[in-house]
């Protein structure tokens, strides 16, 4: 059970109508090749070869998924420094077309791939810049795609040597070298903005863990999971969407609410689809808090709500919801044109939890979700609440 998105938009809502066509897009000459963006492009250091902060089992998790959080913090403060964007007019391609043509012609594919399948984050994406807009599309279709791998309609053809050769082809994506089109315009994103690569190897790390792996013994083998397959794509478009100048925190802090978004989103998923996982074989749940609880996957299996699981669910959405506040504080801070959408996601995203308890904890059966009435009331307050900036020093210190 994956959720790739942006900030993050729901990620299973459309899953098993997304089109295996994102695979084979081929340039207009008809000829599938690989695209040679150019032979100039360079990365920040932190591009080259990233250390794999998640490796050492013998910290918690969320110690070492905040070495990648720092890390990616350090590349927005080095970008300040080191403009590395190419000029793709420069370059020509072999079927006469400018490369500059092609990526034109890639981000509006991207584009239209996000307005099918993510309508309201579509429409909150048009408030941004031209560039920061093309360029989260660009990161929305290629986590679509990732996803599709282990949850889309050839998921039981899928091997770990299929993701190990999806990551070969990421990092040349890195390197300047995309196989297609969509490809291209991912690479000329993470060229223009501080992304590091390390989130994007970590989405791969986590479709890998739903291939073996279908229990988890704790929380932090959860959290982990959760950093994977959702809290990673907050670190990838938070450059992208950027921190607003009148913002006085701190850029980690910033990248923290991101990650806590993507937590508490893929919690929520997690909540929402207990019965629709248990029939796949599959528990996303602490098995010893399950255990604390007077619980056991047969109790899932089975399907029935008793004061036991009525009890164990408020606890579990108690610290969703922990999350989600913990997010609350760097959505503030993003540049005044990306807050809409991500505001958006958090609102209706959280509301779900509300559906979750309306259901009386049934989430064997009844699926919870936000009926369109209240999602049409919650855009105009998401909108109110993202043209409310970072709190002034003088709002700070009347805090205090």
């Amino acid at each position: 059970m994956s959720g790739v998105l942006l900030w993050v938009v729901s990620p299973k809502e459309n899953a098993s109508l997304f089109s295996s066509s994102l695979f084979s897009f081929i340039p207009r000459n008809g000829i599938q090749k690989r695209i040679q963006i150019s032979s100039r492009l360079k990365f920040p250091t932190g591009f080259s070869a990233a250390a794999n902060a998640v490796a050492n089992p013998s910290r918690s998790s969320e110690e070492r998924v905040y070495e990648v959080v720092l890390k990616q913090a350090a590349l927005v403060r080095e970008q300040k420094r080191d403009d590395r964007a190419l000029d793709f007019k420069k370059n020509v391609g072999s079927d006469g077309m400018m490369n500059w043509d092609l990526l034109n012609v890639a981000y509006d594919r991207c584009g239209e791939v996000c307005a099918e399948y993510a309508k309201t984050f579509y429409l909150g994406t048009l408030l941004m810049t031209p560039e920061r807009r093309r360029a989260v599309w660009a990161i929305y279709v290629w986590c679509r795609r990732t996803d599709e791998l282990v949850d889309g309609p050839n998921a039981s053809h899928i091997s770990p040597k299929a993701l190990d050769r999806w990551e070969q082809r990421l990092i040349d994506m890195f390197e300047g070298r995309p196989y297609d089109m969509y490809d291209a315009a991912l690479s000329d994103t993470v060229a223009k903005y501080p992304v590091d690569i390390q989130p994007f190897k970590d989405i791969i790390a986590g479709m890998r863990m739903d291939l073996r792996k279908s229990r988890y013994d704790n929380f932090d083998e959860l959290y982990l999971y959760c950093y994977y397959v959702a809290g990673t794509v907050g670190l990838m478009s938070v450059p992208v969407m950027g921190i607003s100048t009148d913002s006085k925190a701190s850029t980690e802090s910033v990248y923290n609410a991101a990650l806590a978004l993507g937590i508490a989103n893929q919690l929520t998923n997690i909540l929402r689809d207990v019965g629709e996982d248990a029939r796949r074989e599959r528990i996303y749940l602490p098995q010893d808090e399950l255990k604390q609880a007077g619980l056991s996957d047969e109790d899932i299996f089975r399907g029935k709500v008793t004061d036991k699981w009525r009890n164990f669910m408020k606890g579990q959405i108690k610290r969703a919801r922990m999350f989600f506040d913990e997010a609350e504080k760097g959505v503030r801070e993003l540049n005044s044109a990306s807050r809409w959408p991500v505001w958006a996601s958090l609102m209706l995203y959280r509301q779900i939890l509300d559906a979750i308890e309306a259901n009386d904890y049934n989430n064997f059966t009844k699926r919870a979700y936000v009926g369109k009435v209240k999602k049409l009331i919650s855009l105009p307050i998401a909108y109110g609440r993202a043209i409310t900036g970072p709190p002034s020093k003088l709002t700070q210190l009347m805090r205090r």
